[in-house]
């Protein structure tokens, strides 16, 4: 039976992947020591790899990684909560299931690697399989060419060019640099919204991942009083604030307005400079905190 390799480090997940010849189909299993539902996933992907006979060249492989000890490649997927699965063949992602729903996970890894040998026979629940029947297939076929003309004597739209002299019929869209302007000037004024701005995952008192959660603890024991900004939350911020920063991962620290750095650099600048944030203690050691509501999705208001 197959089994499920372990991945600790980025060069160990490139490795492996690198190792695989292209037809293999890649299943990869996110989680987190602290989420509940991981553990469920981590008996589902069991029962599954077990069900796949192992073979030579290995056609399916069943890879877990720890999310937080990865970031960039959990950042690379995209993996905002966990449980979280990832399919792959030949470095192109298939498809992605969150959560560990056993019926769509099996379902998932079996429309694309097949079935396993024994799967009738390990406890998940079986993958339900769909036959349409002639007649709605017929109907559907009916609906369709009355749909586009077809049998009314229109031709079908396949024939149909619109002229010089027709109406538009959707708007003129904006320019894609003003929109790149728009976002631009936004970013500037929420990473100035506070004199400490942090963008992350989730909201201080829920953060959705370890990092997060780490420099909202070492914010707090500094006696700093801050902002944030849940990037879960727009997508657009999200994906700007990556090349605004030149940061490929969150969550992301602002100080004064100048980028300071993820969580790493972060803990550098307080083991090289215990008063970093000297200029922006508004509390005591132990008490520092948000400055603005927990449901902020817009620039903070500072309050002490």
């Amino acid at each position: 039976m197959s089994t499920i390799t372990d991945i600790t480090s980025p060069s160990a997940f490139h490795d492996h992947i690198s190792s695989l010849p292209p037809t293999t189909t890649v299943i990869i299993s996110f989680h987190t020591p602290w989420a509940a539902p991981c553990a469920q996933m981590s008996l589902i992907l069991q029962t599954l790899a077990s069900s796949y006979p192992p073979q030579t060249p290995p056609t399916i492989s069943f890879l877990s990684l720890d999310a937080e000890a990865v970031p960039d490649i959990s950042e690379t997927y995209d993996v905002t909560a966990v449980p979280f699965l990832v399919i792959q063949r030949d470095g192109k992602v298939l498809e992605k299931v969150s959560g560990s729903d056993a019926a769509k996970v099996r379902a998932a890894v079996e429309r694309h690697a097949g079935k396993g040998g024994n799967t009738g026979k390990v406890g998940l629940p079986p993958a339900l399989e769909v036959t349409r029947r002639e007649e709605d297939e017929k109907e559907d076929h009916k609906a369709t060419a009355e749909t586009n003309g077809e049998e009314r004597g229109g031709g079908g739209l396949g024939k149909y060019a619109p002229g010089a002299d027709d109406p538009k019929t959707a708007p003129e869209m904006s320019s894609t640099e003003g929109q790149k302007e728009e976002l631009e000037t936004r970013l500037r004024e929420l990473v100035k919204a506070a004199p400490v701005m942090l963008f992350m995952k989730g909201t201080p008192s829920a953060p959705q991942c370890g990092f997060s959660r780490t420099i909202v603890g070492m914010l707090r024991e500094q006696g700093v009083r801050y902002g944030f900004f849940n990037i879960l939350a727009d997508d657009e911020v999200r994906s700007g604030m990556k090349t605004f920063s030149d940061w490929p991962t969150f969550p992301q620290l602002y100080a004064g307005g100048e980028f300071v750095g993820g969580l790493d650099i972060v803990k550098e600048e307080l083991e090289n400079n215990p008063d970093f944030f000297a200029d922006y203690v508004a509390a005591p050691k132990g008490k520092g905190g948000m400055a603005a509501p927990e449901d902020q999705k817009q620039p903070a208001t500072a309050s002490t």
